[in-house]
């Protein structure tokens, strides 16, 4: 059971997260926590503030988060919960001020101390959690992900390595359910093979569940929201979506990756080599089934099952006659993205041309500088990428027709379809994203 953010923000939220557990004892859980909502943002802030060299204001700026978690202790822990707590707090507030310092100073890389900030909310907010399931009345035991979970050193996002992680988790994790104990874990960190901390990347929490989940073979991994499973668009753009009942993980996959903010896309990777079931419930409506996320599904009878949408897009279109038959050119292409360490979200590709969509620019500039030796090179800046998932949509006659004659006055400027058998991904100006999601939800749904 991953619960996140939302579901940890505050003491009634904690309170929750009690009564959820303790309604699946039965099924021996396992819980992983993310930080209280806005800590990690504020950890980062932290960081990013201390390495200018501003560590004094950069610790001081964390302590509305500290008094936050003292808030929740006092309302909801006993006499030597709130003791155990405090002094745990206490040691992380000075390990924190210590490390920022170290920022301020670059005595360390500060990849490696940037993880070692950030890991602070998950850190507390398990210890927390375990001691509000203990004032509960149910037995936990608050184990350190750091000593289960194994990972390579590229600091940030860093990626597990299975055979380590597995062993280690079961025998880690194994006595203690066997004792009846429920087990509490910070998702989003671990440590590399020489110890240091570690973390998955952003979103990081859904994928230590599952590699948790995967390693004990669990019966179903839940996902633990604020809303409740995985909806048919953005409730934010149509206030009419509604709850998807099941989905594959292929579908599932590719709405994670397109924008659909429930479901991290590593999360599916453990899932899916285990076929273990994945459910997105709401931590705000315990009794709702959520979606149940499975290795195959039924094809809806209106084809489509969600549409997905990710804005901030950055379009480039590389143009050379030398493309005109030679079998080096993508090769050439894949290789400065590669070098750059950029993903690629759509492509496109004609005789003499290639247009492609990136939404991480950080790079930009000198990715541009490496394409303008291959051809001409534009830039366009303000799309997004609009994602219509269901199974059996590729095969499906007369479906693009529909979808597109919706918005057909609407001007688009890049399709990809065929690539998968569930997605078809077209890219719009930004502004325009709201309307378009707006008329294919009252269309299809």
């Amino acid at each position: 059971m991953k619960f996140g953010g939302t579901s940890v923000q505050d003491a009634s939220a904690f309170l929750r997260v009690a009564k959820i557990a303790a309604s699946q004892q039965e099924f021996s859980p396992v819980i992983v926590t993310s930080a209280m909502s806005k800590f990690t943002d504020a950890l980062l802030g932290s960081f990013d503030t201390a390495k200018k060299g501003h560590s004094t204001i950069a610790f001081t700026s964390l302590q509305e988060h500290f008094d936050r978690h003292s808030a929740v202790s006092s309302e909801l822990l006993g006499r030597s919960g709130q003791t155990a707590f405090e002094a745990e707090l206490d040691l992380a507030m000075q390990e924190l001020s210590d490390l920022l310092l170290r920022a301020e100073r670059r005595s360390l890389p500060l990849s490696m101390l940037k993880d070692a900030v950030v890991s602070y909310g998950e850190q507390l907010s398990s210890r927390l959690l375990a001691e509000v399931l203990r004032a509960s009345g149910i037995k936990t035991r608050q184990v350190d992900s750091r000593r289960v979970i194994v990972t390579d050193e590229e600091y940030g996002a860093a990626a597990p390595i299975w055979e380590e992680t597995e062993k280690l988790v079961r025998l880690e994790l194994g006595p203690i359910i066997e004792n009846g104990e429920v087990p509490v874990l910070g998702g989003f960190i671990a440590a590399s093979r020489s110890g240091e901390t570690t973390t998955l990347g952003r979103g990081g929490s859904d994928y230590s569940a599952a590699l948790i989940g995967a390693a004990l073979d669990a019966r179903e991994i839940q996902i633990w929201t604020d809303v409740t499973g995985v909806l048919t668009c953005d409730p934010r753009i149509c206030s009419d979506a509604r709850t998807i009942d099941v989905l594959s993980y292929e579908e599932a996959a590719e709405l994670a990756y397109f924008g659909a903010k429930v479901l991290h896309p590593k999360t599916i990777k453990p899932a899916v080599d285990h076929k273990i079931p994945v459910r997105v419930c709401n931590s705000h409506q315990p009794s709702e089934r959520g979606t149940m996320v499975l290795a195959e599904s039924a094809v809806s009878p209106n084809k489509i099952k969600s549409i997905a949408h990710k804005n901030g897009i950055t379009v480039l279109r590389i143009s050379s006659a030398r493309m005109l038959g030679s079998y080096g050119f993508m090769a050439a292409l894949f290789q400065i993205f590669e070098r750059f360490r950029t993903v690629i979200d759509v492509i496109s590709t004609s005789e003499v041309s290639v247009a492609l969509t990136l939404d991480n620019t950080e790079s930009l500039e000198k990715i541009v500088s490496e394409l303008e030796r291959l051809g001409d090179v534009e830039i366009e800046h303000g799309h997004a990428v609009i994602c219509v998932v269901g199974e059996g949509l590729r095969a499906s006659a007369g479906l693009a027709s529909k979808i597109f004659s919706t918005i057909d006055n609407i001007s688009i400027s890049l399709i990809s379809h065929g690539a998968s058998s569930v997605n078809m991904t077209f890219v719009i100006k930004e502004e325009k994203v709201n309307e378009v999601i707006k008329r294919l939800h009252n269309s299809f749904f």
